[in-house]
Formats: C-alpha cells, sequence, structure tokens
C-alpha cells in the first residue's frame, strides 16, 4: 500500500479542482467538530456566464448548498483537508479519478485510474427537463394563452405547462404499442378549453408518421367554437371540436384511445363504458368526485373491520374514491383491459390526481373473468354496495351481469 505526504493530496485535491477535465469531486468519512456533517459533494457550474464549484455540504437531517469562485472553493477544501477533517476523498475526471484514503498514525493512501469515455460534466446550475412539447412557440399555446408572443410561458401558467408535459410524458410510451398501420382515432370527452387535447394532438403529429384524427367533445358551445377556431388558425390538421356530452356521442369510426379527464362522478363511468363500447385500444381517465359510491356508503352503513376509519368524513370521501376506481379497473380488466394507475398532476379546478390507462389487450381467459366477478361480488359485499354506476351501465348492453 502506498502512502503519500499530505502535501501531495493537497496538490491534488488543487489541480483537479483548477482543471478544465474535473467533473465531481466526494470528500467523506468526516471526523471534524459538527457531528451532523456526514459529506461534501462538488460539481462545476456556471453562474452568470462565470464558472464556478457548487458543494452540497450533506448533513443527517438536510442538504446546504453553496456555490463558490474557484480559488474560494480549493481554499474551502484545502483548509478541511489541512484539519484532516475529511478521511476519504474522491476525485473524477475526463481521463482519471484519484482516490485517497486517510489512516490515523500512518498519513494518506493514494490510488488512481484511466478512465475513458467520460462525457463533460453539464455546468447548467438548474436541471434542464426534457419536455414533450418542447417547442413553447407553438401557435395554439400563445391562442390559449399560456405563452407570450415569444413562446415564454406566463408565470400564472407554470402549473398548466408542468401538467401538459407530465401528461404527454406519461402516455407517450402508451402510445408506441398503437398501431401505426392505420389512421389514429382519439376522442377526448369533456375536452374544456382543450389544453391536453391540443398538446396530445400535436405530440402525435410530430412523432407518429401516421394520419391522426382527434375530437374533443365538449358540451359548452363557446369553448367549442373557441377551440376549432385556435385549432384552423393554428393549422392542426384532423383536430376538430364537436358540442355534446359524453354519453350522447357517437363517433362515425372506431375509437382507437379514449380520453376523459376530470369528468365528475358517473360521467367517468359514462366514458370508459363509452371506450368499451367502441372496443377503444387505450382507455385513460382521471376521476373527478366519487358521489355515487360514497352515497351507497353511506346509506348502508356496513359494520365492518374499517368501519372505525371510515366514520371520518374526510377518510370517508378518500376511501369512496379508492373503492370506486378498484371497480372501474377491475370492470376494465374484466373486459379484456391491462389497467394502471398512477399519479397524474392536477389542474386548478380539482386536486384529484389519479390516472388510469387501460390498454386492450388480446384475449381474456372465462376462469379469469369468473374471479373477477368473484372479487367484485365479495368486495360490494363487504363494504355493501348495491352496485356500481359502471355496472349499470354495462348490464344496459348485456356486456356484464352480476
Amino acid at each position: 500500500m502506498k502512502y503519500v505526504d499530505k502535501s501531495i493530496v493537497l496538490e491534488a485535491i488543487r489541480n483537479s479542482l483548477s482543471s478544465e477535465l474535473f467533473v465531481k469531486a466526494t470528500f467523506g468519512s468526516y471526523h471534524g467538530s459538527d457531528a451532523e456533517l456526514k459529506n461534501i459533494y462538488l460539481k462545476p457550474i456556471l453562474i452568470k456566464n462565470q464558472y464556478h464549484l457548487s458543494f452540497t455540504y450533506r448533513y443527517a437531517r438536510r442538504d446546504i448548498v453553496k456555490n463558490f469562485s474557484v480559488e474560494a472553493a480549493i481554499d474551502e477544501i484545502l483548509n478541511c483537508i489541512e484539519q484532516t477533517d475529511f478521511h476519504s476523498v474522491s476525485l473524477f475526471g475526463q481521463t482519471s479519478n484519484n482516490f485517497f484514503q486517510f489512516q490515523k498514525n500512518k498519513g494518506w493512501t493514494f490510488r488512481t485510474e484511466e478512465v475513458s469515455n467520460v462525457c463533460a460534466p453539464s455546468l447548467s446550475h438548474n436541471k434542464v427537463k426534457d419536455r414533450k412539447i418542447s417547442d413553447s412557440k407553438r401557435p395554439y399555446l400563445h391562442a390559449l394563452r399560456l405563452t407570450d408572443e415569444e413562446g415564454n410561458v406566463f408565470k400564472k401558467s407554470q402549473d398548466k405547462w408542468k401538467q401538459i408535459n407530465h401528461y404527454i410524458e406519461l402516455l407517450s410510451s402508451e402510445l408506441t404499442n398503437l398501431s401505426e398501420t392505420k389512421t389514429l382515432h382519439i376522442a377526448d370527452m369533456g375536452a374544456g378549453k382543450g389544453y391536453l387535447t391540443f398538446a396530445l394532438h400535436d405530440y402525435l403529429l410530430q412523432t407518429k408518421n401516421q394520419q391522426i384524427i382527434t375530437t374533443g367533445v365538449e358540451y359548452r358551445k363557446d369553448l367549442v367554437d373557441l377551440c376549432n377556431t385556435i385549432s384552423a388558425d393554428s393549422k392542426m390538421d384532423g383536430l376538430q371540436f364537436v358540442e355534446g356530452t359524453i354519453d350522447g356521442y357517437q363517433p362515425i369510426a372506431d375509437i382507437d384511445v379514449l380520453i376523459a379527464l376530470h369528468a365528475c362522478d358517473t360521467a367517468t363511468d359514462d366514458a370508459i363504458f363509452k371506450g368499451i363500447q367502441h372496443n377503444a385500444q387505450m382507455i385513460v381517465v382521471a376521476p373527478c368526485c366519487h358521489k355515487q359510491v360514497r352515497r351507497e356508503l353511506e346509506k348502508s352503513k356496513v359494520k365492518n373491520n374499517l368501519a372505525f376509519m371510515t366514520r371520518h368524513g374526510i377518510f370517508l370521501e378518500r376511501h369512496a374514491e379508492m373503492l370506486t376506481d378498484s371497480i372501474r379497473a377491475l370492470l376494465l380488466e374484466y373486459h379484456g383491459y391491462q389497467t394502471k394507475v398512477m399519479e397524474f398532476i392536477s389542474d386548478a379546478h380539482t386536486p384529484k390526481n389519479v390516472l388510469i390507462i387501460a390498454t386492450k389487450k388480446t384475449s381474456i381467459s372465462e376462469a379469469k373473468k369468473q374471479q373477477i366477478k368473484k372479487e367484485l361480488a365479495e368486495l360490494k359485499s363487504y363494504f355493501g354496495l348495491d352496485v356500481h354506476h359502471l355496472e349499470l351501465l354495462l348490464n344496459s348492453t348485456g356486456d356484464w351481469t352480476n
């Protein structure tokens, strides 16, 4: 084992931190006077186009970040090493890594390793997010008053901008499984002002080599007229909005993707039913309100092992949400869909943040169907539910029998 003088360690640190090949550094095995401090992590950054070193002081319960000029950073670290506060030093570069370890009564050991194919570190002070909607200068974004004429997102629209990109990110991987050999038909139920409808249609036009037809269904005529005007002005081929309700909408062709975001109470069930009826390859819903099941729970007041929880109103509400959406997932699985339930960034009008994505599988066995029926019957019996609204809809067409 090779031991080196402390001056060698100090010189290596100075040279590494001053080098353009510096990537990062870790100072660990802390033995100083601050009982909470564990490590210091260094990385290069640019602040106002000036090269700095960013320090992350890792404490037991918090992190503190400080930025220093190179000379100030070197002084800060050399002072810590001079006092032997840190017994472990790891210096990472683009061509070599150096590791120093202090052993009491013996001194510093030194080890180096050559490296290759190491990329230069990003010097961005803030992490750059990979946005699916990367071009904020798209005309529809300005027309919807999300951005100014230069493509800058308005401060008041930042949450909506994040929601749009998060939504596209969640759907992007699932949409790759759809056929690319035919026209893709999308129906967005309860489209509202169309923020997410426009964004998804735009994303698909940019990423898929096929014709995309998207229909936004909205019962408020003023919003339908507004969105159609914006679509025409923005030259969004294949995007149209129609006036109507979810249950009343009759598509002129098969639906490949049916979407209903924040449809209130049983309107979500209307949307799921519409998707099943038209053999949609993907059904995407973000449920809002769960009044039907909550009323059933309040009426039945079944005594079970969870009764002590559901006597509190807010817990009853949350329980109704989970119970409603769990039944929806089971009924979707019965009809041959594979379901995923994930967190979705809510919008300004509702704190609900559950997104259900159901994709059509090739087939489902009769044994699996009977198992789902049994699970659902037991679930309803345990909580005293008579019937779920989606069951009633499926019963009306013979797609489900209790």
